[in-house]
């Protein structure tokens, strides 16, 4: 059996690699080796995320997918969660979640009887995981609808504020010639974060060079 870790964050401001240490960390406990990662910045509540697939294709019968949670693979809607699902299935590759306790012994079950019992409760527990996601991501959206109506209804709501102090220390490392990967790693960031300040740095050097001229 190989297993392949999937990494997943909802945005490109969000560091998709948060959690590779502690799934290297849980693999190690298991006695497990992960083959490859597979990482992304995709919202979970979209069918359609190209690592994800790239990743299903890659893998074989009896591979499986280390996640840390089962949220990080699903918030679909129940219809998109079915057909997720019946690809796994169907491929028969096993899903091995930090906060799916039952998953975990599918890497050392030897016994038939007891595959198949595991097979069988974890078939049932990540539906329910899937549910209580999507129920969370739903609630979420709806309390987040909520409060910029509110907001809006008082005049109050501005969009979503930047992190300008985050940007400066960016800004900062980049101009003293730092690589993106240093700042990943120091300030825990994503590389979209830092894409959007490098265009806005090339923006005021293009408009300074211009006024100059």
């Amino acid at each position: 059996m190989r297993v392949y870790g999937y990494l997943r964050a909802s945005t490109k401001d969000q560091d998709a690699n948060r959690a590779k240490s502690a799934l290297i960390d849980f693999a190690e406990n298991l006695k497990i080796k992960i083959s490859a990662w597979f990482v992304e910045n995709e919202s979970g509540a979209k069918l359609n995320r190209p690592e994800l697939f790239r990743l299903l294709e890659f893998a074989e019968s009896g591979d499986a997918i280390l996640i840390e949670q089962v949220d990080r693979i699903t918030r679909l809607s129940e219809k998109d969660w079915k057909k997720l699902k019946q690809i796994i299935v169907s491929d028969n590759i096993k899903i091995i979640s930090m906060d799916l306790p039952t998953s975990h012994n599918t890497v050392s079950a030897t016994d038939e009887f007891q595959k198949r019992v595991l097979e069988a409760v974890n078939s049932m527990m990540l539906d329910v995981l899937a549910a209580t996601a999507r129920k969370d991501y739903t609630d979420r959206r709806r309390r987040q609808a909520e409060g910029i109506k509110k907001a809006q209804d008082q005049k109050k709501y501005k969009g979503r504020p930047e992190n300008m102090e985050l940007q400066e220390k960016i800004e900062s490392m980049l101009n003293d010639g730092k690589s993106w990967n240093y700042i990943v790693n120091i300030l825990g960031c994503s590389r979209g974060t830092i894409s959007k300040v490098s265009k806005k740095i090339e923006e005021r050097n293009c408009y300074e060079s211009n006024s100059n001229n």
